[in-house]
């Protein structure tokens, strides 16, 4: 991504738009960036190893046509990959160079961390998760939530002295505008209405 416009007004629209009480928003400062990416590479290194997890992710982005997860055309390229020091390593595809323009991601990067680390944090992280997401979008901006480096203790670790205060980081969000690509990918698949939103009647 290319650096966000006007970050400063932004900054203090999402500072705003998230409620402390649930959660805290700190933007990592571009001087520790080198140890945020130290991070993203623990995790790679930790799970290596780990069927369950790279399953997962060849599931999500299955060379073939399927009704949900990534399609081929939205997967990047290796040179697109190590442009990013802060991205989950999907399964990477040859094709021509896009965005040349953008030698190395200059997006900003925000953690959403909370005081404790309970399942009711859980859920408030992601609730302010979603104010943010769409300020970013009225705004104009793209964004890219992160949450790999966050599901390993060790990672989260590291993620955590990057903060000013003692929190408990929950999920990192890469915030910047997106070059428009020629020409425009397919949008990704999704699963009917029905398959997600079940409406039952109110228990008294």
């Amino acid at each position: 991504m290319a650096a966000p416009h006007d970050w400063a007004s932004l900054e203090a629209v999402l500072r705003t738009a998230v409620d402390d009480d649930a959660a805290h928003l700190d933007v990592i400062a571009e001087d520790v960036r080198p140890q945020l990416s130290e991070a993203s590479q623990l995790t790679e290194s930790l799970r290596l190893y780990d069927t369950s997890y790279h399953a997962e992710l060849n599931w999500w982005t299955a060379p073939f046509e399927t009704r949900e997860g990534i399609p081929q055309s939205s997967l990047v390229s290796a040179a697109e990959t190590e442009r990013v020091a802060v991205g989950r390593a999907f399964r990477v595809i040859p094709h021509s160079e896009r965005r040349p323009s953008i030698d190395e991601d200059r997006s900003k990067v925000l953690v959403l961390a909370t005081d404790g680390d309970t399942r009711e944090d859980a859920l408030r992280s992601g609730e302010m998760l979603s104010r943010v997401l769409l300020e970013c979008t009225l705004a104009g901006m793209a964004t890219c939530v992160v949450t790999h480096v966050t599901e390993v203790a060790a990672s989260r670790h590291l993620i955590a002295t990057l903060l000013d205060r003692t929190a408990w980081p929950q999920a990192l969000i890469r915030v910047g505008v997106a070059p428009i690509l020629e020409p425009l990918p397919p949008p990704t698949p999704r699963r009917p209405l029905s398959d997600v939103l079940e409406f039952r009647p109110a228990r008294l």
